[in-house]
């Protein structure tokens, strides 16, 4: 007790210095101009980078008199320089040219000695840099400012916010007559109508005019839900919506008995000492929280560690809802379980799917990384126009994936539906796949024995997880090295539920005529017949266990001249005794005899012909956790099936394996 009472005494004190610095604020409070500085590189004085960039600002004023957009560069690498101006379109040349020569003095004022800068002014903005920018998206350092005064209906205005901005920006964005730039007003109240401006710089493609008001609307959205208005300053674009006709002419003032700057400022420090006054309440009560026993608060931080609500979702994309509405809200899932992403955000975190972050190409699409704004690593799987995950698979991957809580499963953080693109977001696993580690000579060598068994034991954990743990009684139907994705710490994630299915309790096994997967891993039940059940996804999980102890790829194995598949192989030495034959060259000072013996025989109970000899995936945990405790029973012959599958791809004549089926792709590394 005594310590909380020292607690409060200190909030207290802190308290009050909060509403001492307020009353400072007034001498804090900035009108335009806005500026932000690089600080990655500078220049020294009378240096040729200076005395281009005081050539071109001195040039760029005349222009604005004729024109409302420019952009120029001068000088010679490594001293160009190039510049660009935006002066609002409602504004004169005139305002225009004022605008332009007053920031052509600020820019080099508020960024002295930098080599990129951008400044705002009330009517244009204007940046410089030594680095080629024109015809470039950049979203970075947004600023998002809001209207000193408050709604008296937020949830009102949020809607109408959402609404109007959603189409203003398409006509913006992609209305050619526009000239990226558009304005709307609508009915707002009986004495207060709602005014938008959205205006892009004319270097940008239409596709990037929209991502960079899509992530304007989210950073109004985000920070100012509470307002009458609000405007967002990025260097690509600008966006601005108030409850009076601003581009017409039109203050403040003349809707509003607060007249006056000081006026304005006062509204600000009352804002301002407002917030810091609820902060340290919210801060004493969190203190408070944080020292009642466990018991007491366990609920409520296992309930708040659910929400990262400032991440995702910001409005409603004209085709989110339906697909929202029909596939998730129907299994249970509300928005924050969900993760909706926008497309904008995704866009931001991708450098616009840049080659530069392509991690990989699948069956599906190719898999990009991207950082988020808050700096979490991500690997972004986006579904092609042509695949052939359609809507409904893509759906049956969210919809699994998003109930799914295991260490040996891949973690989805988010998707975005918008238009054509569909898109997954993943967890980043910084070393690839299995496949492309286990099958690296190179890299082969740094998986001792006990790594490997580390990853066997991680896949069977999670894959008794998926047939008998989770709260879903779900068939993988594509497991293979490619689909295991590894951690920092090699630890094992079962990826890319695409083609995964849902079984009922009491139900053996199902029937399907598109037979989809991996040749080589598929079970023979399943791509002769079609049937699938937790089986098929032993007998894969044999040929993966198969593959790590002896670092040989099961697909193609039959050109090495040995036996038409590595199960064959494998089967004919463990018959006669010659199993260590098979261990891969790399674990010679590592692996143990006895173990990996055990590992085949395990491997090869796992993938017998007849599916029903398999044992289920909790007899396989226990069987590697067991060592030579529990003995095992003798396996059947594998299967030894032979030929082409094909669904709607042909394999080529000169693939170096035979797979002839829809290849799931390869997820997020």
């Amino acid at each position: 007790m005594g310590h909380n009472f020292l607690l409060v005494k200190k909030s207290i004190q802190m308290l009050l210095l909060y509403f001492s610095i307020a009353n400072l604020l007034d001498l804090a409070y900035a009108d335009p101009p806005y500026g932000l500085c690089s600080n990655k590189s500078s220049y020294t004085d009378n240096s040729p980078f200076q005395n281009n960039l005081e050539t071109l600002m001195a040039s760029l004023s005349s222009n604005a008199s004729v024109s409302k957009n420019f952009n120029t560069s001068t000088g010679i690498d490594p001293d160009s320089v190039y510049a660009q101006y935006m002066c609002l379109n409602y504004v004169t040349n005139e305002s225009c040219r004022t605008c332009v020569a007053a920031a052509s003095q600020d820019i080099r004022q508020l960024c002295p000695g930098d080599k990129e800068a951008v400044v705002w002014g009330e009517l244009c903005q204007l940046r410089f840099s030594n680095q080629r920018f024109l015809g470039h998206l950049d979203v970075s350092g947004n600023i998002p400012q809001y209207n000193p005064k408050n709604i008296s209906n937020p949830e009102h205005l949020s809607l109408v916010v959402n609404k109007t901005l959603s189409s203003l920006i398409k006509k913006a964005a992609f209305d050619s007559s526009a000239n990226m730039y558009a304005t709307r007003d609508e009915p707002f109240t009986d004495s207060d109508s709602f005014f938008s401006l959205v205006q892009c710089s004319t270097d940008l493609s239409p596709n990037d005019c929209y991502t960079c008001l899509e992530v304007a609307v989210k950073n109004v959205t985000t920070c100012c839900y509470f307002s009458r208005g609000a405007r967002v300053l990025s260097r690509s674009c600008y966006l601005r919506y108030e409850l009076y006709d601003f581009y017409d002419g039109a203050t403040e003032s003349s809707k509003s008995p607060v007249t006056g700057k000081g006026n304005e400022r006062e509204i600000w420090i009352i804002t301002i000492s407002t917030v810091a006054s609820t902060l340290l309440v919210v801060a004493i009560l969190v203190s408070f929280f944080c020292h009642l026993p466990m018991k007491f608060r366990m609920r409520k931080c296992k309930k708040e560690n659910t929400s990262e609500d400032g991440k995702f979702r910001v409005f409603d994309h004209p085709n989110h809802n339906d697909f929202q509405h029909q596939d998730f809200q129907r299994d249970g899932l509300n928005d924050r379980e969900s993760a909706i992403m926008d497309l904008a955000s995704i866009n931001a975190a991708t450098d616009n799917f840049s080659e530069t972050n392509l991690l990989g190409q699948g069956g599906f699409g190719p898999v990009y990384k991207g950082i988020l704004s808050d700096g979490k690593e991500v690997a972004v799987k986006r579904l092609s126009a042509l695949s052939e995950q359609g809507k409904n698979e893509f759906t049956n991957e969210v919809l699994l994936i998003m109930k799914l809580q295991h260490k040996n499963l891949v973690k989805l953080l988010g998707f975005c539906v918008d238009g054509e693109e569909k898109l997954l977001v993943y967890e980043f696993m910084p070393n690839n796949s299995l496949d492309m580690v286990l099958f690296d000579p190179r890299k082969g060598a740094q998986l001792s024995w006990r790594s490997r068994i580390h990853i066997i034991n991680g896949i069977a954990k999670g894959t008794l997880y998926l047939h008998e743990d989770s709260r879903l009684r779900i068939i993988h139907r594509d497991l293979k090295a490619s689909n295991i994705l590894l951690d920092n710490n090699m630890n094992p994630k079962i990826s890319d539920f695409g083609m995964a299915r849902i079984m009922e309790a009491n139900e053996g096994e199902a029937n399907t005529v598109r037979i989809v997967g991996t040749y080589g891993y598929m079970a023979p039940e399943y791509a002769m017949e079609g049937l699938y059940s937790t089986k098929s996804d032993v007998f894969s999980f044999g040929v993966i266990l198969l593959e790590i102890i002896t670092g040989r790829k099961n697909s193609g194995f039959h050109k090495s001249k040995r036996a038409p598949s590595l199960l064959a192989y494998a089967w004919e030495l463990w018959n006669n005794g010659k199993e260590l034959e098979m261990i891969d060259p790399v674990l010679a000072d590592s692996c143990c005899s006895d173990e990996f013996s055990r590992c085949v025989h395990i491997g090869l109970l796992c993938v017998q012909e007849d599916a029903s000899e398999r044992p289920a995936m909790s007899s396989v945990v226990l069987m590697l956790k067991s060592d030579n405790s529990i003995d095992l029973p003798q396996p059947q012959r594998p299967a030894f099936f032979a030929g082409r599958f094909t669904d709607h791809h042909e394999a080529k004549a000169n693939d170096c394996s035979v797979n002839g089926v829809t290849v799931s792709d390869i997820l997020p590394r």
